[in-house]
């Protein structure tokens, strides 16, 4: 995942290298603890204090932004494959950040402690360079709550439901692997979980993994994935008349939630805006 945006606001950047590109940059993760498996996003800024515009573009001998990406025992991680990442313009004064998905690039699927720099070539002085500060993550393998092995395409992959405590919150995460490999095809967060209610999984006819959980005290999260790892659908219910909602599977191999209330977020906000506070009410006078 690569997405560029503009940021002209002042920011903290440490500055280490060529004094005639004159550029400043620094690196950041978008969080410290990781499942192992799912996205790894780094955040690369660049400012330019050359006094002119600047374009930076890679060639075949190499980069103008690569990463060193080491283990905690200092061994570098093995990249998946090289990438020459599309050209960019820096105007002069001008700073760009750049997200990135290390997991796509690097071999990451594996629970350790990491550290990760980046490294940028500016145009025009191939002998010289900037690196940014270095960045500290962990990955763990989390706690496994479910698995189930389907059938797709001549193979087979493996659904799993896993949690994962992340700082304070506790999180229910969806991953795939194929079976034919053993590498992850996609691991992604489904939301925080309240555990006060064992999660509700099962696949349907068309190889579909169905996962429902409490989300908070009154809302339930139903979410749909296939085994390509799309999330092909996420719907919230409320607690029906009968008690918590449940997932059934019927006898044509479809599943449905019963015993729930849709939840609609829309004719919730509605609702609420009609709701007049205290001190909107009408002044009232007596003669």
């Amino acid at each position: 995942m690569i997405r560029w945006t503009l940021n002209l606001l002042a920011a903290t950047l440490i500055c280490a290298g060529s004094a005639q590109a004159q550029l400043a940059a620094s690196l950041q993760i978008a969080k410290k603890q990781h499942l192992a498996g799912e996205a790894v996003i780094a955040v690369v800024t660049v400012t330019n204090h050359s006094g002119r515009d600047l374009v930076f573009q890679s060639d075949g001998r190499f980069q103008w932004l690569d990463f060193i990406v080491k283990k905690s025992n200092g061994n570098p991680v093995t990249p998946r494959n090289r990438v020459l990442f599309g050209p960019m313009k820096i105007t002069a004064g001008q700073t760009l950040a750049r997200e990135i998905d290390l997991s796509q690039h690097f071999q990451l699927s594996e629970p350790g402690n990491f550290s990760v720099s980046a490294v940028i070539q500016p145009p025009g002085d191939p002998a010289s360079s900037t690196s940014t500060n270095r960045v500290f993550f962990n990955q763990t393998p989390g706690r496994p709550y479910w698995s189930q092995k389907v059938g797709v395409s001549g193979s087979t992959r493996e659904f799993r439901v896993l949690n994962f405590t992340g700082d304070t919150k506790s999180l229910i995460y969806a991953q795939i692997v194929d079976g034919a490999t053993g590498q992850f095809v996609r691991t992604f967060q489904l939301g925080e979980v309240l555990m006060l209610r064992k999660p509700l999984v099962t696949v349907d006819r068309q190889q579909r993994m169905h996962v429902m959980f409490l989300a908070t005290p009154t809302m339930w999260v139903h979410c749909m994935i296939d085994t390509d790892g799309k999330l092909v659908d996420r719907q919230i219910h409320q607690r029906g008349p009968q008690g918590d909602p449940q997932l059934l599977t019927f006898a044509d191999g479809s599943v449905r939630v019963a015993n729930s209330i849709p939840y609609d977020p829309k004719a919730a906000a509605e609702a609420r805006a009609r709701i007049r506070k205290a001190s909107d009410r009408p002044t009232i006078t007596y003669d």
